[in-house]
C-alpha cells in the first residue's frame, strides 16, 4: 500500500492535492468511518460499473475529502485505475478491487489528517 502511494506523491500532478482546513473539519465532525462509507458509497456508484458515460470526469476536484483523495490516490476514474493500480477499463469492479480502491483513497486521507493535526 505505502508502495503506491509513495509513487504517487512523487507525480507532480498527484502531489499536489491536500486536505484543506474545511476538509479536516468535516473529517473531524463525521468521524473517520463514516468518511470510509462515504468512499466505499461513491466508489461503488461511480467507478464500479462496467462503462461509465462520463469517466474522466465523474469524480469533482472539491466538495468532499474523498473527491481529493481520489484525485491524489488516482482513484478518481477508470483510466487512472487502469495507469496506476493495473486495473481494466471496461469491466466491472470486483468487490475485492472496490475495497482495495477504498483502502488506498483511506490511507491517503489518514496520513493527510494526522498531518493537519500536529
Amino acid at each position: 500500500m505505502m508502495d503506491i502511494l509513495n509513487k504517487l506523491a512523487q507525480s507532480r500532478f498527484r502531489s499536489r492535492f491536500h486536505l484543506s482546513e474545511k476538509d479536516y473539519l468535516y473529517i473531524q465532525q463525521k468521524g473517520i468511518q463514516t468518511i470510509a462509507q462515504h468512499a466505499s458509497d461513491f466508489i461503488s456508484q461511480r467507478l464500479a460499473p462496467e462503462n461509465i458515460p462520463n469517466d474522466g470526469k465523474q469524480t469533482p476536484m472539491r466538495g468532499h475529502p474523498v473527491f481529493i483523495a481520489q484525485h491524489a490516490t488516482a482513484t478518481c476514474c477508470r483510466k487512472c485505475l487502469q495507469k496506476w493500480h493495473k486495473i481494466p477499463q471496461n469491466k466491472p469492479l470486483s468487490e475485492q478491487q472496490q475495497i482495495y480502491i477504498v483502502h488506498v483513497i483511506m490511507s491517503w486521507i489518514e496520513k493527510e489528517f494526522n498531518k493537519l493535526s500536529k
